[in-house]
């Protein structure tokens, strides 16, 4: 295959690289930052885009942040390629951040008093997923499904997470649009300034080897 690894990276190596990414976080931020603001599109929608995916990041929707954040652009008419992107602010280093604060505002909003952890969070989305995946195969086998566990996570987790994630994406997401959408402007005239200074200069070469009119 053309675009193959020609050394495959090994399990231990990927998940080292999902917690610290070659070159450290600086690097990476770095180069998300810069491929957002490379976008074929307009300031407002790559900034709307940005604003969706960071929000997203805010939601206890492991593993689907990226089609969420998409449908999300999709309808708010932002870039769905920056809304991608965006998500990058969700990462192992804030994820534990967004979800202690989220979780402790919406158990407070709730009245519930209950505490939970982010090891203990995670422990649970991924307890909740392996059974909702169990419940769904039960439909076609003759398994039993054990809706009554998902009901506690629902209650004790899911609902106070994103109770509390919408209420602190929403002003976050706010924000990020209104810091990244001059930053985005600044850059793409920058760019066509750039750009335009090299045609021209192209064309100074050109002209400068084209041969003189002969009489």
């Amino acid at each position: 295959m053309i675009f193959k690894r020609r050394n495959p990276k090994g399990l231990l190596r990927t998940v080292a690289e999902f917690f610290w990414p070659r070159g450290g976080w600086r690097r990476a931020a770095t180069y998300v930052l810069h491929r957002m603001r490379r976008l074929p599109d307009s300031p407002e929608r790559i900034a709307r885009g940005i604003a969706i995916g960071s929000f997203v990041s805010f939601l206890p929707l492991y593993g689907l942040h990226f089609t969420t954040g998409a449908l999300l652009a999709w309808i708010l008419r932002g870039n769905i390629l920056a809304a991608l992107l965006g998500t990058f602010y969700g990462n192992p280093i804030t994820f534990p951040v967004m979800a202690v604060t989220a979780l402790e505002l919406g158990h407070w909003l709730l009245g519930t008093g209950t505490m939970v952890s982010f090891t203990e969070a995670m422990t649970a989305i991924g307890q909740a997923s392996g059974e909702l995946t169990h419940n769904l195969m039960a439909i076609v086998t003759d398994q039993r499904a054990h809706w009554y566990r998902l009901s506690g996570f629902f209650w004790r987790v899911f609902l106070p997470y994103m109770i509390g994630g919408v209420i602190i994406g929403l002003p976050s997401a706010v924000a990020i649009y209104f810091l990244h959408l001059p930053l985005v402007r600044a850059y793409q005239r920058g760019r066509q300034k750039r750009l335009k200074q090299r045609f021209e200069a192209a064309r100074r070469r050109q002209q400068s080897h084209e041969p003189g009119d002969k009489t």
